[in-house]
């Protein structure tokens, strides 16, 4: 079986959630706080990918970098949206789960079984 990993901010509920629904179904994930450890625009390229989502379906537009940073300009790239989450990683929406070749995110918690 290939190695689970979760893209965890320990603050966040949905994310303590989805953390604790992976150990009740006896899941050890690698977990990774992306706030200490931020990817790389190459793995988050790879995420987006895995997940089937734009950089910009990943943004969390309530954070205040995300006004600070004029994101919701609609001409920026998708490599403009990447370096900005990888510079601010806070605006990476989460959690994050990754099984193989497959990503969910867990909001909510439960849509992440789909890819165990």
């Amino acid at each position: 079986m290939s190695t689970i990993q979760i893209f965890h901010n320990p603050r966040c509920s949905k994310s303590r959630q989805t953390l604790s629904l992976l150990e009740q179904q006896g899941i050890d994930a690698q977990v990774i706080e992306y706030l200490k450890s931020p990817p790389t625009a190459a793995e988050l390229k790879s995420i987006l990918g895995k997940l089937n989502m734009s950089a910009r379906e990943l943004l969390r537009k309530g954070e205040a970098d995300y006004k600070e940073l004029n994101l919701s300009d609609q001409t920026l790239s998708e490599d403009d949206l990447i370096a900005a989450m990888i510079a601010h990683p806070k605006l990476i929406e989460r959690p994050i789960v990754i099984h193989a070749d497959k990503a969910k995110l867990g909001r909510p918690p439960e849509a992440v079984l789909d890819i165990l």
